[in-house]
């Protein structure tokens, strides 16, 4: 099937009548029909095309999203395919997040997490940390777009040194950059961003810590280790991607995450329902990608109230 622009232009140019024209054309655009019957059983509210942009506004939220062209693994997109955004891991969010919280939302991406988290509690102060540029961008403008006041943007990432380093870009999954080449495609970009510590960060803005949200495909572990004073400090709760195939890019294990932490007095916890269960060693049959850590003690009234 011809673009559209291309019948368009075969029909100024003579090259079908007008009644075929129609009928073509018509193909084309049922599908916006189309895309209100299949949005229905999803958390997309509304697709908004203006000026060469697509919108995304979600149901449970009302967040509005600018979606790059290309992009497969953006969170709109994700819902149109799977209906909802990693919907249990951000419940879970909501609830372990107290009114009042200073949020790190290291990964940010577009901007979901930080953007819900913001929605929903207005008094909370975020910051959201993005190194590729060209997905700042998109954070940028998506947190104008929803006039949100709370959420403070950071163009660099986090790790146990400061300096730029290489990071690997896709543009058709810009979820999945990272300070790893994942995927060797050929569609890779390699660019140059900073990457600084959680713990001079912390110190040199005098800011404090109730949870981070961390999700850096493989570099957890070093993002944590750059922050382990702060977190040990503040004991913040916890939520971070974990995944083996990503880890063996940086030449660790999953489990070297769980021992930094529980050395510290954190337990590691995996949704369960409508409940949390410890979690305690990560092997070949694990399954679960997405952990929350709760201080033992720190925690215990949260730990207590969601322990089945």
């Amino acid at each position: 099937m011809k673009k559209l622009i291309e019948n368009k232009l075969d029909y100024k140019k003579g090259a079908i009548p007008k009644a075929e024209y129609i009928d073509i054309m018509y193909q084309n655009h049922a599908v916006l029909f189309e895309y209100a019957d299949f949005i229905k059983d999803t958390d997309i509210e509304k697709i908004e095309i203006s000026n060469g942009e697509v919108i995304m506004v979600t149901k449970d939220s009302g967040i509005k999203i600018l979606c790059a062209k290309g992009d497969k693994r953006i969170a709109p997109i994700e819902i149109l395919n799977f209906d909802h955004y990693e919907k249990s891991e951000l419940d879970f969010t909501l609830k372990l997040i107290d009114k009042k919280s200073t949020v790190f939302d290291i990964g940010a991406n577009y901007g979901w997490y930080s953007f819900n988290i913001a929605k929903s509690f207005p008094d909370c102060k975020i910051y959201a940390f993005e190194p590729i540029p060209r997905t700042y961008s998109y954070l940028k403008t998506n947190i104008e777009l929803n006039k949100f006041s709370n959420i403070n943007i950071n163009n660099f990432g986090f790790s146990d040194v400061e300096k730029e380093i290489p990071f690997y870009y896709y543009p058709e999954g810009s979820a999945n950059a990272s300070a790893a080449n994942l995927t060797n495609t050929d569609s890779v970009v390699k660019i140059n961003c900073p990457v600084i510590m959680l713990d001079n960060f912390v110190a040199k803005n005098n800011v404090g810590l109730d949870f981070i949200k961390c999700d850096i495909e493989g570099a957890e572990l070093l993002a944590f280790k750059g922050g382990l004073k702060s977190i040990a400090k503040y004991k913040p709760v916890i939520f971070t991607e974990m995944l083996r195939k990503w880890s063996e890019k940086f030449n660790y294990h999953p489990n070297e995450i769980i021992k930094l932490l529980t050395d510290i007095g954190y337990g590691c916890f995996v949704i369960d329902g409508d409940y949390l269960k410890p979690f305690y060693k990560m092997d070949e049959q694990t399954i679960e990608t997405n952990f929350f850590f709760l201080h033992l003690d720190h925690h215990k009234k949260k730990i207590n109230m969601f322990l089945k």
